[in-house]
């Protein structure tokens, strides 16, 4: 394939009436997902040759970030995630390297967290789900807000992401706001939990949008008022409702 790629390179016409051509081969060693891999990379006369399988200064083949991005998403340390690489792929990383993928994502989990919206979504779930993040130093349980928007074309898309300490009206208020501010005009069906002043903060920006519990929830509280001995035969009641 890189040779593949030199050819291409130079056929192109700027390169012919340069006088360009090959000019052997250069080392060079390049960490894959499945260990690491010595490679011939083929050099043109001039030097202009950068190949896009393998950049002229890129050690890391596509696929090996993703993998330490994943592992530090399971709340491993930097030096954890540089060992356990070292274990399976024989490959020597220094923490700062780890350091470094992680942080080139921030860039992209920025500009995804204000990319603009859709106008109008048919419906919109907002929902806690609570997940281990580490903190400080420290691994725990935190809730990880969500708001899970279906299009009029029926395609499903995550609008946005929030951690925050404490669930409330105040809280989900900003994120409406913050929607709004994206581009959306209209929530058709908003669906919620039975948590107190959800409802106002959502039709407080969007006042048209209708508020909905979520079946789910209904379903749990419609047992609440329901002796323990007659849960069971209620439920076998329910299923065809």
């Amino acid at each position: 394939m890189l040779n593949a790629e030199l050819e291409h390179h130079l056929g192109g016409a700027g390169e012919e009436a340069a006088g360009n051509h090959r000019n052997g081969y250069g080392q060079k060693t390049v960490i894959t997902d499945s260990g690491r891999l010595e490679l011939s990379i083929p050099r043109d006369r001039h030097g202009r040759f950068d190949p896009v399988l393998i950049g002229k200064y890129r050690r890391r083949i596509a696929g090996f970030d993703e993998k330490i991005i994943a592992l530090y998403a399971r709340g491993m340390t930097t030096r954890e995630i540089a060992e356990h690489v070292g274990e399976l792929y024989g490959a020597e990383i220094s923490p700062d390297l780890v350091s470094a993928v992680t942080d080139s994502v921030l860039e992209e989990v920025g500009a995804w967290q204000s990319r603009g919206l859709d106008a109008t979504y048919a419906i919109v779930f907002f929902d806690a789900l609570r997940v281990k993040i580490r903190n400080e130093g420290l691994v725990n349980n935190r809730a990880v807000y969500l708001a899970i928007g279906v299009r009029c074309s029926g395609h499903k898309e995550i609008l946005g992401i929030w951690i925050e300490q404490t669930e409330g009206a105040k809280f989900w208020l900003r994120v409406m706001s913050e929607l709004k501010n994206r581009g959306v005009q209209d929530l058709l069906i908003a669906v919620v939990d039975g948590l107190k002043g959800f409802p106002e903060a959502i039709t407080s920006v969007f006042p048209r949008a209708m508020v909905q519990t979520c079946i789910v929830h209904l379903l749990r509280y419609s047992m609440q008022l329901v002796a323990w001995k007659e849960r069971k035969l209620l439920s076998a009641a329910r299923k065809p409702i």
